[in-house]
């Protein structure tokens, strides 16, 4: 079984042998040049600082419909960058996990258009999100319940299918994966739609990139939570909206089972995530008042370059491995959905063209 895995010069970091782990293993293997040459070609990457949600064609919802139209019949993968409101610290704005999303689907538009089957993003449809137990009652952030988050979700993809989009990818930064999933799953069962659905947390995708090693790139501790990491994707996406000189940093206690929890990327492959419970920690207003869980004095943007690249070349390899099984305005229909067939033609044609029905012309289905 040696064969599966591709080694490093450091121990705790192996990739899959296959075509993921070694584009991944090739971006761990870069020179920083190459890195740095590398994302400003692909994805104009630090050269691209102004976000383009104002910058007309760029979203859906700032483009023409007949563009929009257009890149779908090419393309009709959509990106949904997730986003909330949290305190990550007051060197840091609320809108961090939003902006970190936006400014990656950003850049991979920009490789996708180059490329010439550009993808299209959607704005936000979160801009304040779930939240875990611990991150109650912090000044600057905004807690949306379960119910809320599930269900905004659910009704973005049934509109956006609506539009003629059979392929989400939902990036996500923040700690609501656990909701995010749940929608997903109960968009298939309440509309059993033919359709390929991704929650990616994006920063786990690319675990390996986190981890502390002995390079000058390196960061020097594990990510976890508006520390060195955070703070140093912030300095490369958006720098005009952090403030390095009010940063302080502050490390948490653990009450009990030190050890037991993983951080944010699961890094030290423990044996629960840090999601998996409360109680082993105060909540976050005693225990880490600053918002902040680690270093983010450290947090430079040059220890961003390789995790970044590495984010975006995968997205764009998701969306070509998407496209080349399943081209635009396909879908995986046989041994997918309970749908009878002419049913489930209606709602794949293209919309508005003869004998299309929109998801609200569907049958309730089963118990839902």
């Amino acid at each position: 079984m040696a064969d599966k895995w591709l080694t490093t010069d450091y121990p705790q970091i192996v990739f899959e042998d296959s075509e993921i782990g070694r584009l991944k293993k090739e971006v761990f293997d870069m020179s920083f040049e190459e890195v740095e040459k590398a994302l400003e070609e692909e994805f104009q990457i630090p050269s691209m600082h102004a976000s383009e949600i104002g910058k007309a064609g760029t979203y859906i919802q700032n483009t023409p419909r007949y563009k929009v139209i257009e890149k779908r019949r090419k393309n009709d993968v959509v990106l949904i960058p997730i986003g909330c409101t949290e305190n990550h610290g007051i060197h840091n704005p609320s809108g961090l996990d939003t902006f970190m999303c936006t400014e990656i689907c950003e850049a991979v538009r920009r490789r996708t258009a180059a490329l010439g089957y550009e993808v299209s993003v959607a704005l936000p449809p979160l801009n304040y999100g779930g939240h875990p137990y611990h991150h109650i009652g912090m000044p600057g952030t905004v807690i949306m319940s379960e119910e809320v988050v599930r269900e905004t979700i659910i009704y973005t993809l049934a509109g956006l299918w609506d539009d003629g989009f059979r392929k989400f990818i939902l990036v996500n930064n923040h700690g609501h994966k656990w909701m995010l999933e749940a929608a997903v799953q109960e968009f298939y069962k309440r509309f059993n739609l033919p359709a390929i659905v991704s929650e990616l947390e994006w920063h786990r995708a690319i675990r390996e990139f986190w981890i502390p090693i002995d390079r000058e790139d390196s960061l020097t501790t594990h990510f976890i939570h508006a520390d060195e990491a955070e703070t140093a994707v912030a300095n490369l996406l958006f720098p005009e909206m952090v403030d390095m000189s009010v940063c302080v940093d502050a490390q948490p206690v653990p009450l009990t089972l030190k050890g037991h929890y993983d951080t944010s990327v699961d890094s030290y492959s423990r044996p629960h995530t840090w999601s998996e419970g409360e109680g082993q920690s105060k909540i976050e207003r005693f225990g880490t008042p600053d918002g902040i869980v680690g270093y983010p004095s450290r947090g430079d943007a040059y220890k961003a370059k390789r995790p970044i690249l590495a984010i975006c070349r995968y997205i764009v390899k998701m969306i070509d491995d998407i496209l080349a099984d399943f081209p635009a305005g396909t879908a995986p229909v046989d041994g997918f959905t309970f749908r009878d067939r002419e049913e489930i033609e209606a709602v794949m044609k293209e919309p508005l063209s003869e004998g299309w029905k929109s998801v609200h012309e569907l049958q309730r289905f089963g118990i839902f």
